[in-house]
């Protein structure tokens, strides 16, 4: 007996237990279920379902009729727009965009196919497909079971950028705009708008003649990839005379190699708004390190390229562009041209070659100061984008070349005279 006087306290403990956890897990669903209804309900409808308890209100103490009757018309009408949110929109929703990736200015489409895959027709709804900081909506007639309907839409490619296309959701709604519901039926499209680039041809920038590199196309008289074996010519190096075939042949030879070469190519690119007197030369900024930097890719090198803060993904072309469409200004205080030089030296400091671009707000003694944290033995060329510049220029800063381009299409003419 004293056993089950002890247990029974213990036994409705845990069933009041069960009742609490019970009861919120009821309560999360209701406070869920809650929230869906509100987020349904417009503005509009919350007007008038104050106007009707404001005519209830008055009618009842005043003895006005008409409000009462004002009052009720008005619940009668908001409850029958209501009915509209009942049923769902079963669509079988394809976002389908021709070209996730394009130039900016090109032309951008995309498709939108909805099908009734059920076994009941679907009423009139509203389709809102979201594109970047925009929207675009369409209005679907009535679909039969099996029917489907097709929307074409164009996106806005004027600026460079990675627009999110979607998520596709339909909205069931009344005719009134009192209510609305929106379900999520597709997953959003990410659509690359690149810089504009330039193609030019011309002597690699990126390379450097180096014992532990890889063989070249290129024949020389003095490295460490045997080729082949030539005549003596007079100035040649007597440490490179073959005696064995000298002796078979009776004629002197020497050995020929091929040279062997390093190449990693390194684009700094400031993004700092310190750097750039407006907006349009940090795009031609953008512009100019996607033209160099497909360049390189072209020429068979190592590419990579580093902003503020954090190295980027160009490995291949498809990679630098869409790193380049990504990139956003950053505000002063995460360093200059000079900072990005440091940070290019220590995470690369096997670079043959570093271009470093940046706007016309940077000074000289700033660039100086960057060509000299860059890493011992590379080639330093620095790109200043000035869209104010009527032609390109070349001049010196320490043992840097520094050229400065107005238009895309001044980047061939300014690297020629940097070969030159």
């Amino acid at each position: 007996m004293a056993t089950e006087a002890l247990s029974a306290p213990g036994a409705r403990a845990d069933r009041d237990a069960g009742w609490r956890d019970v009861a919120a897990v009821l309560g999360a669903r209701a406070l869920t279920r809650l929230r869906i209804m509100n987020r349904a309900i417009r503005p509009l409808a919350w007007v008038l379902g104050a106007i009707a308890v404001g005519f209830w209100t008055l009618g009842q103490i005043a003895g006005w009729w008409e409000f009462t009757v004002a009052a009720i018309v008005i619940a009668i009408t908001v409850a029958l727009c209501a009915l509209f949110l009942i049923g769902r929109t079963a669509y079988d929703v394809s976002l389908d965009l021709a070209r996730t990736r394009v130039v900016v200015g090109e032309r951008a489409v995309g498709a939108l196919t909805l099908a009734n895959r059920g076994s009941r027709a679907i009423l009139p709804s509203r389709i809102v497909l979201p594109v970047g900081s925009g929207r675009g909506e369409f209005g679907i007639q009535r679909l039969s079971p099996g029917e489907e309907a097709e929307e074409l839409f164009a996106i806005p490619t004027q600026k460079r950028g990675v627009v999110k296309v979607g998520p596709v959701s339909v909205v069931r709604g009344d005719p009134l705009g009192l209510f609305e519901r929106a379900h999520r039926r597709d997953e959003p499209v990410d659509l690359f708008v690149h810089p504009r680039t330039v193609l030019f041809d011309g002597q690699s920038l990126g390379y450097l003649r180096d014992l532990e590199g890889l063989p070249a196309a290129d024949l020389s008289r003095d490295d460490v990839s045997f080729h082949a074996l030539l005549e003596y010519q007079p100035g040649d190096d007597l440490r490179h005379v073959h005696w064995r075939s000298t002796a078979r042949t009776g004629t002197m030879m020497v050995r020929q190699y091929e040279e062997t070469r390093r190449s990693h190519f390194v684009i700094g690119l400031s993004r700092s708004s310190a750097d750039y007197s407006m907006p349009e030369d940090f795009e031609l900024a953008i512009s100019a390190a996607g033209s160099i930097g497909l360049r390189a890719l072209r020429d068979s090198q190592r590419v990579d390229m580093r902003v503020q803060g954090r190295e980027l993904p160009a490995a291949t072309g498809k990679q630098l562009l869409d790193s380049l469409a990504a990139i956003e200004e950053s505000k002063p205080r995460d360093g200059g041209i000079a900072e990005l030089a440091g940070a290019v030296s220590a995470t690369m400091p096997l670079a043959s070659v570093v271009v470093l671009v940046c706007g016309s707000s940077v000074r000289s003694e700033d660039l100086r100061l960057a060509c000299s944290r860059l890493p011992f033995g590379a080639r330093a060329l620095a790109v200043v984008a000035d869209t104010t510049a009527a032609a390109p220029s070349l001049r010196r800063i320490g043992d840097a070349d520094v050229i400065t381009v107005g238009a895309l299409d001044q980047i061939p003419l300014a690297l020629q005279k940097v070969l030159a």
